[in-house]
């Protein structure tokens, strides 16, 4: 599809606008380089959040064919720095939209060249987006009390929607998925709740309540939404409860299965694979279970040694390999292990800071 791009004189303005609204950020002049990915590989994102206020987040890109990752490929190719906090990105088509939560700014990338073709801004802290078609997507927020509904095509924000509902206390919307004309997401920060979202009126029309801090969520080929929670922390003004996968009909919006975890674990980053048939997830070690499995597993598909701190999880949906990536002490270059669905690891490489987020091209 067609999309409108910023002429070269745009994107020179839309440099000079960031370089002023960002005086937290420390820039060096460089030479922007030509790092061009292979069109026809389907090759591997990886958001590094950087430090928060740091300003050193980054951008990623791994071949997993040549097994060659390029890092800061956003810095090398536009010559300016990604910003602070890079959360997630999401492709559509041949752009990428990288949503970098505390600028309260994404980027829209080509895919294929890296350089920057628009920025959408006027966002408190983004966090996800959603697209419904080429011309409206919806992005999240941690700090407000509002989803975005954005044009993607004119790079804008056209409304917003209120996301109050009783009993939430805290703004934060976090991840999206879709069944028919809904839209199901979750509140994490001092939060328990799944709003849903009518798309036809871009109004909250329902919530569920599960656990304490929903971190993520997916849907699987069976229409079941699944979320996973971290129960919060010892000492946490909202409370302190064991951990808990849950398991719910789309169709219904009612709870049928919950997996209890033991006080003091915490769960995050579930996802799927690409037939939406296994469902894996972080409790300190990672887990693998069928998504008509009436029971955790056993053991895990993957033990995770003391020394690694796995902070993002992703499954290809292609092949199953299962990307990990280990934040170490979080100011370090990070490091992704790549394993196969037999759990025998294929390769590693060094990343940027708090690698965090991937997207499949």
């Amino acid at each position: 599809m067609n999309r409108q791009v910023c002429s070269a004189i745009g994107i020179a303005v839309v440099i000079g606008i960031f370089f002023g609204l960002s005086g937290c950020m420390h820039y060096e002049p460089i030479e922007r380089e030509n790092i061009n990915s292979n069109k026809a590989t389907k090759g591997l994102f990886i958001m590094n959040e950087g430090n928060f206020r740091s300003g050193n987040a980054s951008l990623s890109y791994y071949d997993p064919d040549s097994m060659k990752v390029e890092n800061y490929v956003f810095y090398r190719t536009n010559g300016i720095k990604l910003g602070d906090v890079a959360q997630s990105m999401t492709i559509r088509d041949s752009l990428g939209y990288l949503v970098v939560n505390n600028s309260g700014i994404i980027f829209v990338i080509n895919v294929n060249t890296f350089q920057l073709v628009g920025t959408i801004r006027g966002l408190v802290s983004p966090r996800y987006i959603h697209f419904l078609s080429d011309e409206k997507a919806y992005v999240t927020d941690l700090y407000s009390y509002f989803i975005s509904v954005i044009n993607p095509k004119e790079f804008k924000i056209i409304k917003r929607i209120n996301v109050r509902v009783n009993g939430k206390d805290q703004p934060s919307t976090e991840q999206m998925v879709q069944y028919k004309n809904f839209i199901f997401t979750n509140c994490w920060s001092y939060d328990n709740k799944i709003l849903v979202i009518d798309t036809q009126t871009d109004s909250v029309v329902d919530y569920i309540e599960v656990g304490i801090q929903p971190t993520s969520l997916v849907i699987d080929k069976y229409n079941k939404i699944w979320t996973i929670t971290d129960g919060g922390y010892e000492g946490s003004p909202y409370g302190h409860t064991a951990p808990a996968l849950y398991r719910i009909d789309a169709e219904t919006r009612k709870i049928e299965q919950t997996f209890n975890f033991e006080l003091g674990e915490s769960g995050s980053e579930i996802c799927m694979n690409g037939t939406r048939d296994t469902l894996y997830f972080i409790n300190k070690h990672i887990w693998r279970m069928a998504a008509t499995s009436d029971k955790l597993p056993d053991k895990p598909f993957l033990e995770n040694p003391t020394t690694n701190h796995w902070y993002g999880l992703t499954v290809n949906p292609y092949n199953s390999d299962v990307y990990l990536a280990d934040a170490i002490d979080y100011t370090q270059p990070g490091r992704i292990y790549r394993y196969n669905a037999q759990g025998e690891l294929l390769d590693q490489f060094e990343v940027g800071i708090i690698p965090g987020a991937f997207c499949f091209k």
